[in-house]
């Protein structure tokens, strides 16, 4: 056994419980609890209804087990759209004030962990600058860029630092994504014991491209015929049926730019289900992989001392880009998205979709389990915000927020730990959140929000109508000055808006209408 030296002693009264002595007199110490293991899991453009343990009918059995075994929030944020959540998600402060993905000033969550001894472990989608190995994850397998074809890849795809050649048969990015999670995994338990782990998978699932591999695809062929008028009522009853939803909030109304189900002809209705049906069959796939890494944990025998967090990067998207119009969804040589009528569907009983700052793009499951300090089957109406999970990370480790970070000062963290929810408690809540992407901006205070997308602000009781139907701005004027008016002190103290990203230009592909 190795002596243990002045600097692991500093290091082990530092962080605590996290690193155990291994000294002469480590037998006659009392032995320390072993903080717990941590996993992550986002998916990419899933909308607040797209599980079944939030009213779909698509097949996720291994998430609402995770559900079922532990809590669901039903009022929690992300921030509209892929960047600015992980930015906010991986610093614990509002993404305009870190430079979004240039994460500026910032301490990441696996810098964090690392401060609190963890072995720090990433997969996924990225879409930050730099690569996680420089930002504090040990290991990293996956893609650098927003989006990638899932069977072939792109030129963004890294193993740590160095370049991964994507296999050119039975690759598929969700798949890699779990399988090189399970082999870190197995290094952390068998290389590195000594320290517990944070896992953090970011699957590009189900954003589009719309691909999967068919066998997925059949499952789901057929059964979204009934249109997306009839199934967001079914979402809704199953909604309502699970107490997700207060009664009082009404579904809301089709988008005027959606046409009725069944003004389509056949033929469109038949590809307009194969599109949805692909999307349907990504999540699956997702959760197929969820059954895959829970059974590793069994095998490792560390599930009953592993916090895991599942949630949405955004709301459903509504963005009808590009379609190959010889070629339908699925296979690897498409390129499709779904449009408004699906995104709809997935951010039911919500209005508007992705980038927008309304319920529909901002409203995330958010799933804890955690096995003895999480009470099974549990829900709480309580909102929470994606920058809360570090100020919970460094509750749950004991570990200090620092004022500065290699030489850097720091932003204030701006979250609320978690952890009083996750043990069946309450919290103080945060008295504003604020929203913000692009031209879309929003405020929530107590039951009050304002949400503005084109013309003035818009208000709305929350607590009475969280589907955003009763605009109230009219009758209540004082109201929404006073709102915006800390919106807007609030934006003066983040600074500038940062510029729009410059990217390059891609080839057009041919667009079809359905």
């Amino acid at each position: 056994m190795r002596r243990t030296n002045r600097r692991d002693f500093l290091r082990t009264a530092v962080v605590g419980a996290t690193v155990f002595a291994t000294g002469r007199n480590a037998q006659a110490a009392p032995k320390a609890k072993r903080p717990p293991n941590i996993i992550l899991i986002m998916v990419d453009d899933m909308g607040f209804s797209d599980l079944g343990c939030y009213g779909s009918a698509i097949q996720t059995p291994n998430i609402d087990k995770l559900a079922a075994d532990g809590l669901k929030f039903t009022q929690f944020y992300n921030t509209a759209k892929c960047e600015p959540t992980r930015a906010s998600l991986l610093t614990g402060c509002y993404h305009r004030e870190v430079g979004g993905g240039a994460l500026r000033n910032a301490m990441t969550l696996g810098q964090a962990m690392q401060r609190a001894g963890y072995r720090t472990l990433m997969t996924g989608k990225w879409h930050m600058s730099s690569n996680p190995v420089a930002k504090g994850f040990d290991r990293y397998f996956g893609h650098l860029s927003g989006a990638t074809n899932f069977f072939t890849g792109d030129n963004t795809f890294r193993l740590d630092e160095e370049k991964f050649t994507v296999p050119k048969k039975g690759f598929y990015t969700t798949d890699a994504n779990t399988d090189y999670a399970m082999q870190f995994l197995d290094e952390a338990v068998k290389k590195h014991s000594n320290k517990p782990f944070f896992l953090y998978i970011a699957h590009n699932a189900p954003h589009y491209p719309l691909q999967a591999w068919p066998e997925d695809i059949a499952k789901y062929k057929g059964k979204f015929m009934k249109g997306w008028d009839a199934l967001r009522i079914e979402r809704h009853k199953r909604q309502l049926k699970m107490g997700l939803l207060n009664p009082k909030w009404k579904l809301c109304p089709r988008d005027p730019k959606v046409p009725a189900w069944d003004t389509l002809t056949d033929k469109q209705k038949k590809i307009e289900d194969l599109t949805m049906a692909v999307f349907a069959a990504m999540i699956d796939r997702v959760d197929q992989n969820i059954g895959k890494l829970m059974g590793k944990l069994k095998d490792l025998q560390i599930a009953d001392n592993t916090l895991l967090l599942f949630l949405s990067d955004n709301g459903g998207c509504p963005f009808q880009r590009t379609r190959t119009p010889d070629i339908p969804p699925g296979p690897a040589n498409s390129y499709w998205t779904y449009h408004e009528g699906w995104a709809q569907v997935s951010n039911t009983p919500f209005r508007l979709y992705k980038q927008n700052q309304h319920e529909g793009g901002v409203s995330t499951p958010l799933i804890a389990h955690w096995p003895g300090v999480v009470k099974p089957g549990s829900q709480t109406d309580q909102p929470g915000h994606l920058i809360d999970i570090m100020a919970t990370f460094l509750d749950i480790t004991s570990t200090p927020y620092p004022e500065t970070l290699n030489g850097a000062k720091l932003r204030p963290l701006r979250g609320k730990s978690l952890l009083p929810i996750l043990k069946g408690g309450r919290r103080d809540p945060h008295e504003e959140l604020f929203f913000e992407f692009g031209k879309y901006k929003a405020l929530r205070a107590g039951k009050w929000k304002i949400s503005w997308r084109y013309g003035p602000w818009e208000l709305y009781d929350i607590e009475a109508d969280r589907t955003e139907l009763n605009n109230l701005a009219g009758k209540m004027p004082e109201k929404v000055k006073q709102l915006s008016e800390r919106y807007e002190a609030w934006s003066r103290e983040l600074g500038a808006r940062r510029r729009k990203q410059r990217t390059p230009k891609k080839k057009k592909q041919k667009r079809t209408q359905t």
